[in-house]
């Protein structure tokens, strides 16, 4: 096998990745990632869907995975997998328990699909690394990946949250996003008793349920939501 021929199985399996990992991706895109031109990725489909891969093509709009497919199992190249576990050594001294939990689990599973030999430099390096000013944060939030789950499939939550005089209020809410600052977790959400967006620091939520309720998606960015209330 050649080196371009190497080159080209490597862009394959990198496309079909992104195919799996994201709803919808263009062939523009896909070119301006490899660096190659729109007609290459338009054959490379082709090819992939020769090999049997199905794939959905929405007219002038792009590609995408048909639904219920998944490819085997992704192998990590040994630089992938150390930046992995650098990020892990971020996450460990996050703030929210549940968020540590989650990624502990993914990143064990990560590591289990690795060979023995990268098993024992990545673990290695994780033995070997540590982010001195993040050292021994308190944990002070555990609803993080229950308000994950609330904010991408639109549940309403119920919540007790206490404020700056410690007094403590029922509400009802719908996520709307999550922002990380010095102080912890913050959830943006739209507060049905006060009838408008507010901030709810989650260490002082003091229980959280997620509700089989959902509401209308709010139809802005992120980056809109500041401008109109930031």
């Amino acid at each position: 096998m050649s080196g371009s021929d190497v080159k080209r199985l490597s862009r394959l399996t990198a496309i079909a990745t992104q195919l799996q990992a994201k709803s919808l991706v263009t062939a523009t895109e896909l070119a301006a990632r490899f660096s190659v031109s729109v007609r290459t990725i338009y054959r490379d489909i082709r090819a992939l869907e020769s090999s049997g891969i199905p794939i959905y093509t929405e007219e002038g709009k792009g590609y995408r995975m048909v639904e219920g497919y998944r490819l085997p199992p992704i192998m990590f190249t040994e630089n992938e997998a150390n930046a992995l576990v650098m990020v892990e050594q971020l996450v460990l001294h996050n703030k929210d328990s549940s968020l540590v939990k989650e990624y502990s689990n993914a990143i064990d599973k990560i590591k289990s699909s690795l060979n023995s030999r990268s098993k024992a430099k990545v673990n290695l390096l994780s033995e070997r690394t540590q982010f001195s000013q993040m050292k021994a944060q308190e944990k002070n939030s555990n609803h993080l990946s229950t308000l994950q789950c609330a904010l991408t499939n639109f549940f309403l939550i119920d919540i007790g949250y206490t404020d700056e005089s410690g007094r403590l209020t029922q509400r009802q809410a719908e996520p709307f996003a999550l922002l990380n600052t010095r102080k912890g977790w913050i959830l943006v959400a739209w507060c049905r008793l006060r009838k408008d967006f507010r901030n709810f620091r989650l260490d002082r939520i003091q229980n959280l349920d997620l509700l089989s309720t959902t509401f209308t998606p709010h139809d802005m960015t992120l980056e809109e939501y500041f401008c109109r209330y930031g």
